[in-house]
């Protein structure tokens, strides 16, 4: 059915309201985009430094162990999840949802930062142990590591045999996927470019062997530095899947933006066609009156 001039021009206005409120949304997701990507990129520095200690160590001492690198005996493994707060994110969240619902068993302990997948967690009946789920867009690095905490514990009672953290990596402004990130056990397993400058630095100019002596003891240093290297995995990953979430966001609202751009170019060409077929029929009407005068 034809619609009246009267309606068309509603659903223009309409179309329109929305379109503002969609670039607006775009922008918004867009600066917060360009900022997260940012953090993100600052923060690689320090991480990759991190896991160099840890490689240069485990390289100058082949033999040496930490309680967070032998493995634990069990099946049951814990992960932290990442997800948004809000919605209109394209397919962020639908995204970590089937990724969890085909690679994580709904029996083992989640834990989830994020609120808009809870009731959907719930209902398909994964264990979450975290009652009141923390919220993305206020987690801090603190409060990041308390979740970690809570599987490093867990895997020194021997409660779990692994501590993972499902994320969304960030590929490019336009793609993201969601992945796994093990965190525990931990494999420090150094390539043989490691190795080599290792065994470098272990020469002096005459080709002398140099010891390198560490305080107290490698085992030691090793267990107080993994901890802090995978508190910061774990902040470099939520870094990493807000910077995702904004970039879905932005693509979402432009998506949006430029179909209601369509709809509405649309339905203003249909409002003419009626426009011009009502000023033709009162011409006809003009002209039929005149000549029955």
């Amino acid at each position: 059915m034809a619609q009246s001039s009267q309606e068309l021009r509603s659903r223009i206005k309409s179309v329109n309201s929305t379109r503002k409120i969609t670039k607006a949304m775009e922008m918004i997701a867009n600066a917060k985009l360009l900022k997260q990507r940012y953090k993100m990129e600052s923060n690689r520095e320090y991480a990759q430094r991190l896991q160099d200690t840890c490689d240069e160590i485990v390289a100058k001492n082949p033999g040496v162990e930490s309680r967070f690198t032998k493995p634990v005996h069990g099946t049951k493994k814990m992960t932290i999840i990442f997800c948004s707060d809000l919605g209109l994110c394209g397919g962020y969240n639908s995204g970590v949802m089937k990724f969890a619902r085909e690679n994580l068993n709904p029996a083992d302990p989640c834990f989830l930062i994020g609120t808009s997948l809870t009731r959907q967690l719930k209902e398909e009946g994964f264990n979450l142990i975290n009652e009141e789920p923390m919220s993305s867009d206020r987690a801090t690095f603190l409060s990041i590591k308390d979740a970690v905490r809570t599987g490093v514990d867990l895997y020194e009672r021997g409660e779990i045999s692994s501590l993972q953290l499902l994320y969304t990596r960030f590929v490019n402004t336009m793609t993201f996927k969601p992945d796994i990130d093990v965190l525990l056990p931990c494999d420090i397993t150094p390539d043989e470019e490691v190795r080599m400058k290792a065994r470098e630095e272990e020469a002096d100019s005459d080709g002398m062997y140099i010891e390198t002596l560490f305080e107290p003891d490698p085992e030691t240093i090793l267990n107080q530095l993994i901890p802090m290297m995978i508190d910061n995995v774990a902040f470099a990953d939520w870094m990493e899947s807000t910077t995702a979430e904004q970039g879905s966001r932005r693509v979402a609202m432009k998506t949006a933006t430029d179909n209601a751009d369509e709809l509405s170019q649309s339905l203003q060409l249909e409002y003419n066609k009626v426009r011009q077929a009502s000023i033709t029929q009162e011409i006809t009407e003009i002209v039929g009156g005149s000549a029955a005068v």
